[in-house]
């Protein structure tokens, strides 16, 4: 039986979840990390070494992107009494904290493959996978959060995970 301060705190870490800005990081991390295990599959090597080299390269990308998006979003939005200064700056990079952990789950897996936890071969594929299975439940959770029904919600993560694929397999294609 849940008790009342159980259900108080599962709604808020839910209410928490679903804030734009995670919602944003979430997703635009799982694609930078999607886009990159692309290219992986692409140009990438499978020995063991190179798995390590494959997770600091996300990490990085995911990183120099929270980096770019929090300083052009801190750019973005200064207005003409605003000082935003140094900390203004630091604080608008840090709220882009959400698209560093998304990467992390692909970052992770790789950095298994590097010290031989798993096969190094085909680790993309499964990181891959999981990215997609992690946009679905993003969608989802963002459905849910606007009030949809549990079927509906479904239905659209299920088309954010499409959408994801095609933007992550768009990006590598490009580069």
């Amino acid at each position: 039986m849940y008790t009342e301060s159980a259900i108080g705190h599962r709604r808020a870490v839910w209410s928490w979840l679903a804030q734009p800005t995670a919602l944003f990081g979430g997703v635009y991390g799982l694609l930078v990390s999607s886009s990159a295990v692309a290219a992986l599959t692409q140009f990438g090597e499978t020995t063991r070494a190179a798995r390590m080299d494959d997770a600091l390269w996300v990490l990085f990308t995911a990183l120099a992107s929270a980096l770019a998006h929090g300083y052009a979003h801190q750019i973005a939005h200064r207005d003409a009494h605003g000082r935003p200064g140094v900390r203004g700056v630091v604080r608008a990079v840090l709220a882009e904290w959400p698209l560093v952990v998304a990467a992390l789950p692909t970052a992770l897996l790789l950095w298994g493959a590097g010290l031989g936890w798993w096969r190094s071969a085909g680790i993309e594929y499964v990181a891959f996978g999981i990215n997609t299975v992690l946009l679905l439940g993003w969608g989802v959770l963002a459905s849910r959060a606007a009030g949809s029904t549990w079927g509906r919600a479904l239905r659209i993560g299920c088309a954010d995970a499409i959408l994801g694929v095609a933007v992550a397999l768009v990006s590598t294609l490009l580069k």
